[in-house]
């Protein structure tokens, strides 16, 4: 029978050269021949996931070979798109993997937890950069593609890499460092800065807001001067701390995940290791927020979370 699928000293590591790399595949290799039904079992964090992300091109190999259908996975990284028609994935939450209100949906395929693409935001677009169709896009400097029907104002800064998104609104002054995707619709206010962020559409960070190493879901909006603190003062990696218990992301630099339709009040730090919020949930204003924030609720003050009637 032949190969369908062919892996060679595969190997991935999560932020590789840094402090808090962690190694997920060491030197895996097997075959999967035509009519082959394959389980993988594992504990939680063993790898499964970033496994099958690597079939077709969700990650990239930091070392080995992959082979479709006899074909190299990585030989021609312009064909990748071709492969994701070849092998589909269904994901064990497909519920929070449904992300039709961004541009940015497939980069969240395989993800167990949403945080875990902020490394991954600057190649993802790169690589969606180029696909864009250059009659609804312009390609901007360096890196950079505009939505011909988006608003940018002149005193605003874009560094790439970084994708404007159709009807999107830049506006005076703002700050845009790179590694930034913002949505059809959403609007990047007056002295607003953004860095390695994702804005799904209609999202609002209008007044002085600073965002940086987040997530912001549909229609999420930052009251003004409200900003994601994203570096902890004592530079520790930063753990998410759920009523499940603690979650270890291995990560830095971590701003924010805020749900669909949040509402956060002026004047508001969403502080590293609280940077979880539900969706539809309200943050009153001068909140400095810490712990996550289950949807559906309104925090008043630390320690005084209600749900919403």
């Amino acid at each position: 029978m032949a190969d369908i699928i062919k892996v060679e000293h595969l190997s991935y590591v999560y932020n590789p050269g840094m402090p808090n790399a962690v190694t997920a595949l060491d030197d895996v290799s097997f075959t999967v021949e035509e009519g082959d039904f394959v389980g993988i079992i594992g504990a939680t964090g063993s790898g499964k996931s970033t496994l099958i992300t690597h079939m077709n091109g969700l990650n990239k190999p930091t070392s080995g070979k992959i082979y479709i259908d006899g074909r190299d996975l990585w030989e021609d990284p312009e064909k990748i798109r071709d492969f994701r028609f070849l092998t589909g994935l269904v994901f064990q939450y497909p519920e929070y993997q449904l992300f039709e209100e961004t541009i940015a949906k497939d980069i969240f395929e395989g993800a167990d937890y949403p945080w875990e693409v902020l490394p991954k935001i600057k190649d993802f677009i790169l690589e969606l950069g180029r696909s864009l169709p250059e009659d609804e896009y312009d390609k901007v400097g360096e890196d950079v593609w505009i939505a011909k029907s988006a608003v940018v104002f002149e005193s605003a800064y874009i560094h790439g890499p970084a994708i404007i998104g159709k009807n999107a609104e830049v506006r005076h002054c703002a700050f845009i460092r790179g590694n930034a995707i913002v949505g059809e619709g959403a609007v990047v206010g007056n002295s607003t800065e953004l860095k390695n962020v994702i804005l799904f559409n209609k999202v609002q960070v209008p007044h002085y807001n600073y965002v940086g190493d987040s997530i912001l879901g549909y229609k999420a909006h930052m009251g003004a001067g409200s900003i994601t603190s994203n570096v902890k003062s004592d530079k520790k990696l930063v753990v998410v701390k759920t009523p499940e218990g603690n979650i270890e992301t291995g990560l830095k630099k971590f701003g924010a995940m805020l749900g669909d339709e949040v509402e956060v009040g002026c004047g508001t730090v969403l502080n590293p290791g609280s940077e979880v919020v539900g969706s539809h949930s309200n943050i009153y204003p001068l909140s400095s927020v810490r712990g996550f924030v289950p949807a559906g609720s309104i925090y008043k003050k630390q320690g005084e979370v209600v749900k919403k009637r």
